[in-house]
């Protein structure tokens, strides 16, 4: 029995391996269009592969898969986080989980994993063909089964319905200048959203030369992936520096004025802001009046102050792609596949794995559970069908 899969990738080798080490006499045929194999991997997680996710702090999945959360909630009760990390380890990779739950291989290299996937591929006596590129499903009528894993946005199968894929992980291009001249500041904890919508993301905010990155706005990208697609991308922004209520910010404000009538505005920040940021935020809210003291401070200009701090407006003017990583959300309509199998529903014997799927998650991790997890069920169904 032969099984083809099309696709060079994370979900592609660790669906050969998988199936390989669950049918050991199936002949298994890696197809890549590219030259290259696992390039995705290598580039991943700054070059480390951040390859799980403790996923300690996930209260729920539709936090971290906007897309697909019910689907993953069901595989994960066969091939879950804890799964993923115990097979590494077991297969020679140690892993070791960071303060903010990503998990990478110890060696902070991905050609740990890279190297992992190509010398148990070689074992298994896995087949792997470069240059290879498959048109149509006709070029494969040799083999018994066939596995897509072909990534983001790049399946469209006679007959299997999809859905549009749009960029999902990506930063934000403000035209604000005096903004990005703040390039390199981080802001620990903010929340940023989409005015009028509910689509809004909590944690670490970067500013760049182009204008704003960090976890809250990969997150923040993720979640309304396809609103700022329909928008082209031009939606007003909104930031909470500090990700607290107003009544909270009021009180520290009073505070300060109470405790340093005499000090001036720019001299005390408040919640320990950096200190660039607090002086932009300063002039953008009050102007000529930023030299001022804070027992000079009106009502007024509380108000518009605090409006600031929790309310910072802004415009997106167009995205940006995140480092080298790109995530799609779309792709095989989760309808059209089993969703105990991930075979279609349309084609028998074809399955579905990896991003190709409309499933994606947000940046740390996710996305490449997302893969093994699929990967592992579809070779698990190919499997108990040889059988």
């Amino acid at each position: 029995m032969r099984t083809a899969i099309v696709g060079g990738g994370a979900a592609g080798f660790f669906l050969a391996i998988n199936l390989k080490e669950m049918c050991p006499q199936m002949e298994v045929t890696i197809f890549e269009k590219s030259k290259k194999v696992l390039a995705k991997v290598e580039v991943s997680g700054g070059g480390r592969c951040n390859c799980t996710n403790s996923f300690a702090s996930v209260r729920d999945l539709s936090q971290v898969y906007p897309r697909g959360h019910r689907l993953m909630k069901r595989l994960f009760k066969t091939f879950d986080y804890r799964d993923a990390y115990a097979w590494f380890e077991r297969h020679g990779v140690r892993l070791v989980t960071q303060e903010d739950e990503c998990v990478f291989p110890a060696s902070q290299d991905s050609h740990t994993i890279i190297n992992l996937f190509l010398a148990e591929a070689r074992r298994h006596g896995v087949e792997i063909r470069t240059g290879h590129k498959i048109e149509s499903l006709e070029q494969l009528k040799d083999f018994d089964y066939i596995a897509i894993t072909t990534g983001g946005g790049t399946a469209s199968i006679a007959g299997v319905p999809t859905i549009e894929a749009v960029p999902s992980l990506f930063t934000f291009s403000i035209a604000d200048e005096k903004l990005r001249a703040l390039m390199g500041t981080v802001v620990e904890e903010t929340t940023a959203f989409i005015p009028g919508t509910n689509f809004r993301a909590s944690g670490p905010l970067l500013i760049t030369h182009w204008g704003l990155s960090g976890p809250a706005i990969l997150r923040l990208s993720s979640y309304a992936a396809r609103t700022l697609a329909e928008h082209h991308y031009q939606m007003p922004l909104a930031v909470n520096w500090l990700s607290r209520k107003e009544p909270e910010i009021v009180e520290e404000l009073r505070h300060i004025i109470a405790e340093n009538p005499q000090k001036q505005l720019g001299s005390i920040r408040p919640f320990d802001l950096p200190s660039r940021l607090w002086a932009y935020l300063l002039d953008k809210t009050l102007g000529e009046r930023v030299q001022n003291r804070w027992q000079n401070l009106n009502q007024k200009e509380l108000n518009r102050l605090v409006n600031t701090l929790c309310n910072d407006g802004y415009q997106i003017a167009g995205r940006a792609a995140f480092k080298d990583e790109f995530v799609t959300c779309g792709g095989i309509d989760l309808a059209a596949v089993d969703p105990n199998t991930l075979e279609s529903k349309h084609l028998p014997h074809v399955y579905f794995a990896g991003e190709v799927l409309d499933i994606d998650g947000v940046t740390g991790g996710f996305n490449f559970q997302a893969a093994w997890t699929t990967a592992y069920t579809v070779a698990t169904a190919i499997s108990k069908a040889h059988l």
